[in-house]
C-alpha cells in the first residue's frame, strides 16, 4: 500500500477538487410531484418557460404579455397586486417608462418589511431572458406559493417587487425607491439575478456599513448550499457593477443580498438565454436560498441589521459558511508569522532545515510564478490574434472558454511539476520555507489592502502544520498531508475557475497564478513524489489535449452561434445612408452588405450609441437611400434668461421606433430634463462622453427635452432615432440570419437609425 501512496494521494486530491465544485450547489432531479409546501424546481421551470417565449424588453410587444402573466400568477395565490407606472432616468440618463408589479403579504407585527426582488424585462433586443431574469421571477413565484401553502401569517410584512426596466438603468427600482410609499417600510431585500445561464449562484452583499449582522443572520437562516466569500464581496464593492439592489442601498441605506449565477456567461443578454439553456441545478440552487431565507427573515427583527463591523466569511464543503470578525485578521496573521519563525529557528538549530537548500527552494517557486504569470497575462491577447473571431464575443468569454481554463491550469501544473523535479535532491521541508514566506507576505498585503480575502491565511496554518511534521518525523503519512491540504483545495479551486468565467478570459492570469500558489501549498504531498517529470509531461499532454479541443471548437455552429450585427444609418440632413457593423470578423451574412469598399467609420464613432462595453462600429459602407422619415422637431422655447440659455424642443417619431439617443457638442449642460423628469445633476457634471440621454420608447411616445446652457454657448444636438425592425421592414430585404449566427448583444442591432442635427 505504501508503494502506491503517492498515486492514492494524488487521486484523493482530485477527489477533493471535484467535491469542492460538486458540493457548491444542489443536484436537480424531477420534482413536479413534491408536496405543495416545498419548493419545486419543475414548477418554477414552468414559469421560466412561459416568460421566455419572446424578447420582452421595455417597449416590445411581449413586455406587457410577461407582465400580465406575472400578475395573474400572483393573483392565483390570493395576493392583491398593483402596478406602479412612471418615467425615470436613473443615474445613467437612460430614460424609460417603467411599470413595476407589486404585492404585499401582511405580517402580524409592526416593523420593517422583507422585500423579494427580481425584474421581468429582458435585455434589448433579442434576449429571451430565461435566466436574466425570468429565473429570478420564477424562483420568487414558486417560493411564495410554497410559503403561502402553510397558511401561516409571517411576523413581518413581505413585499413582492417584480421590477421593470432593470436592463435599461435600474429604472424600475429607482421608481419604487424614490416614489412609492412602501419603500420606507423595507428593512431587508433579497434580489435574484443572473449573468449567465448556469453554475452556482453566488451570494453578494449590498451594505453601506459593515456586513457582520447580515452575515450572522444569513448563517442563522442556514441555506444548504451557500456559495459566498468576503473576497468576492470586497472585489464587488470596488467594481462599477449595479443591480436593482444597489438603488436600495444607495438611496435608502437598506441592506440586501444578491443571488446571481455567472457560468455560461456567453449566453448572457443573447438569443441563447432561453428555457433550454438554463441549468436546472442552478435554478434549484436559487430555490435553496430563497426558502430558508424567506422563512428566517419573515420572522426576524429587520430593524437590527446595521453594523459598523465587517466579517470575513467563506464557504467550504461540510461546514457551509464560516465567518469571523475583521478584528481577527491581524492577530491571525501575527500568530502565523510567529509560528513560522519558531519553526524556522528550531529547524535550523536541530539541522532539520538547511540554509543552502532553503535558498535553492526560492528558485523553482519564482520560476513557476514568472512563467505561469507571463502565460496567463499574454495568453488571451495571443489567442485573440490567432482566432480574431473571438473579438466578436463581447462577453470576453468564448464557447470553448472552459477548455482554455483547463488548458492553462494544466500548463501551470506542468510547470510546477517540472520545476520541482529539478529540485528532487532538496528535502521537502526546505522547499516549504520559500512558499511559506511568500504566502505570509501575500497575506500581510491582503490584510492591509484587501481585507475580505484574509481567509487566505487559513491554508497557511495547514502549511505550517505540515512543516512542523516534516521537521519532526522521518516518514510521515502522506494521507495526513492530504488532509491538511483540504483547506487550500476547497478554498482556491472554485476561485481558479470563477475569476476568468466571471470577469472574462482576459483574467486568465488569475487562474494561472492561483493554480501556481495552490500548487506551492501542496508541496508536502508533491515533494516526496518520485518521477515528477512524468507528471509534468502528463499535465502538459492533457494541456495540449484541451488546447486541441479548444481549437477544434473555435469556430461557430448552430449550437455555438456567431454574434453578428448590421444596422442601416440614414443621415436625414445630408441625405446619405450607410450600412454599419460592430463585427470585427465579417461572416457571409454581414459581408453581403459590408464587404467591398468597406471603410473604418469616423464621425459615427464620435457619437457612439451607448453599449455595455463601449463598442464602436468596426466597418461602414455606402447604402442605398430609403424613404425613412426622421422625427419632427418642434421648438417650444428658445430664450435667454439672465446668464442662461433655455431651450425646449419636442421630438415626435413619424415611424414606429424603440429608442432615441441624444448627443451634444462639447458644451456645459447646466440642467436638462426629459418628459419633465430631470436628469441627474451628477451625471451632467461627470458625463465622460457627449451623450445627453437615451430614451427607450414605449407606445411610440414623443420626447420633450428641456435644456439649459450658459448664455453665449452654442448647442448642437445630434439625434439618433432607432427602430429594431431592419429584418422586418418592408423597404428592406435583409434575409434572416443563418443558423450559426445570432444577434450580437450589448449593441444596437438589427436597427434602422435616422440621424439629424439641431443647432441653437
Amino acid at each position: 500500500m505504501k508503494r502506491y501512496s503517492s498515486i492514492i494521494s494524488l487521486l484523493l486530491i482530485l477527489l477533493a477538487i471535484y467535491w469542492s465544485f460538486r458540493s457548491s450547489m444542489p443536484g436537480y432531479s424531477p420534482d413536479a410531484s413534491l408536496e405543495a409546501s416545498q419548493f419545486s424546481t419543475d414548477r418554477a421551470l414552468v414559469h421560466v418557460k412561459n416568460m421566455s417565449q419572446k424578447p420582452h424588453a421595455v417597449g416590445f410587444p411581449a413586455h406587457s404579455e410577461v407582465r400580465e402573466y406575472v400578475v395573474s400568477e400572483l393573483n392565483k395565490m390570493g395576493l392583491t397586486t398593483s402596478l406602479q407606472e412612471g418615467y425615470t432616468a436613473g443615474d445613467w440618463a437612460n430614460f424609460s417608462k417603467a411599470t413595476n408589479i407589486l404585492a404585499r403579504i401582511k405580517g402580524t407585527q409592526k416593523g420593517k418589511a422583507l422585500l423579494l426582488l427580481s425584474h421581468y424585462d429582458s435585455s434589448p433586443h433579442s434576449s429571451l431572458g430565461a435566466s436574466d431574469a425570468a429565473s429570478g421571477v420564477a424562483t420568487i413565484l414558486e417560493g411564495l406559493r410554497a410559503f403561502l401553502s402553510h397558511n401561516k401569517a409571517p411576523k413581518n410584512d413581505i413585499i413582492i417587487l417584480i421590477s421593470d426596466a432593470e436592463e435599461l438603468g435600474l429604472n424600475g427600482a429607482d421608481l419604487f425607491v424614490n416614489n412609492h410609499p412602501w419603500a420606507k417600510d423595507v428593512g431587508m431585500v433579497l434580489n435574484f439575478e443572473a449573468r449567465g445561464s448556469g453554475g452556482p449562484s453566488y451570494m453578494l452583499l449590498e451594505t453601506n456599513r459593515g456586513n457582520s449582522r447580515v452575515i450572522q443572520e444569513f448563517i442563522k437562516a442556514n441555506p444548504d448550499y451557500p456559495a459566498a466569500n468576503s473576497l468576492v464581496y470586497s472585489v464587488y464593492k470596488m467594481l462599477p457593477n449595479d443591480t436593482d439592489l444597489t438603488v436600495f442601498r444607495e438611496d435608502l441605506d437598506i441592506e440586501g443580498l444578491n443571488f446571481a449565477f455567472i457560468d455560461d456567461h456567453y449566453d448572457y443578454h443573447t438569443q441563447r438565454d432561453n428555457y433550454e439553456r438554463l441549468d436546472r441545478n442552478t435554478l434549484a440552487h436559487q430555490g435553496s436560498y430563497l426558502m430558508p431565507l424567506l422563512n428566517h427573515f419573515s420572522e426576524s427583527d429587520l430593524t437590527d441589521l446595521k453594523s459598523l463591523n465587517d466579517s470575513i466569511y467563506f464557504n467550504i464543503p461540510f461546514f457551509k459558511l464560516i465567518s469571523y470578525p475583521f478584528d481577527w485578521i491581524f492577530p491571525m496573521l501575527v500568530l502565523a508569522i510567529i509560528l513560522f519563525l519558531l519553526l524556522l529557528i528550531k529547524g535550523l538549530k536541530n539541522s532539520s532545515l538547511a540554509f543552502k537548500e532553503i535558498a535553492i527552494g526560492f528558485l523553482p517557486m519564482f520560476f513557476i510564478l514568472l512563467v505561469n504569470g507571463l502565460i496567463g497575462y499574454f495568453g488571451w491577447p495571443m489567442l485573440k490574434k490567432l482566432y480574431p473571431q473571438y473579438l466578436d464575443m463581447l462577453h470576453g468569454f468564448t464557447y470553448n472558454g472552459y477548455a482554455y481554463i483547463a488548458a492553462f491550469v494544466l500548463f501551470s501544473i506542468s510547470i510546477g511539476f517540472w520545476a520541482y523535479h529539478k529540485c528532487s535532491h532538496i528535502k521537502t521541508q526546505n522547499l516549504l520555507v520559500a512558499p511559506a514566506i511568500l504566502w505570509l507576505v501575500l497575506c500581510s498585503l491582503i490584510a492591509i489592502y484587501l481585507k475580505g480575502a484574509s481567509f487566505f491565511i487559513i491554508p497557511i496554518f495547514a502549511l505550517l502544520a505540515s512543516l512542523l511534521i516534516l521537521t519532526h518525523q522521518k516518514s510521515p503519512s502522506p494521507y495526513l498531508f492530504v488532509f491538511l491540504a483540504l483547506p487550500a483545495i476547497w478554498i482556491y479551486s472554485p476561485l481558479i475557475k470563477m475569476f476568468p468565467v466571471g470577469l472574462g478570459l482576459k483574467m486568465m492570469i488569475t487562474a494561472t497564478l492561483l493554480t501556481s500558489l495552490t500548487f506551492l501549498l501542496l508541496l508536502p504531498i508533491i515533494g516526496p513524489i518520485k518521477n515528477k517529470n512524468r507528471l509534468a509531461l502528463l499535465a502538459f499532454v492533457l494541456c495540449a489535449g484541451f488546447m486541441l479541443s479548444a481549437h477544434i471548437n473555435s469556430g461557430f455552429t448552430k449550437d455555438k452561434a456567431k454574434p453578428s450585427s448590421l444596422v442601416y444609418i440614414l443621415d436625414a440632413d445630408e441625405k446619405k445612408a450607410k450600412w454599419a457593423t460592430y463585427d470585427q470578423v465579417l461572416y457571409p451574412w454581414t459581408s453581403q452588405y459590408i464587404d467591398k469598399n468597406k471603410t473604418k467609420p469616423d464621425v459615427l464613432n464620435k457619437e457612439t450609441i451607448s453599449s455595455k462595453y463601449a463598442s464602436r462600429f468596426s466597418y461602414t459602407t455606402e447604402a442605398p437611400l430609403k424613404n425613412i422619415l426622421p422625427p419632427t422637431v418642434e421648438t417650444i422655447r428658445d430664450t435667454i434668461i439672465g446668464d442662461k440659455h433655455l431651450i425646449t424642443i419636442r421630438l415626435t417619431p413619424q415611424r414606429p421606433i424603440n429608442r432615441l439617443d441624444i448627443f451634444t457638442n462639447d458644451v456645459n449642460v447646466l440642467k436638462a430634463s426629459i418628459n419633465n423628469i430631470e436628469l441627474s445633476p451628477y451625471f451632467l457634471e461627470n458625463r465622460s462622453s457627449t451623450k445627453l440621454v437615451s430614451h427607450f420608447v414605449s407606445n411610440n411616445d414623443s420626447t420633450l427635452l428641456e435644456c439649459t446652457i450658459p448664455k453665449g454657448d452654442e448647442l448642437v444636438l445630434s439625434i439618433y432615432e432607432s427602430s429594431n425592425d431592419l429584418l422586418e421592414h418592408p423597404l428592406f430585404s435583409v434575409p434572416d440570419r443563418p443558423e450559426d449566427n445570432i444577434p450580437m448583444p450589448f449593441v444596437l442591432n438589427d436597427a434602422i437609425i435616422v440621424t439629424k442635427k439641431i443647432k441653437f
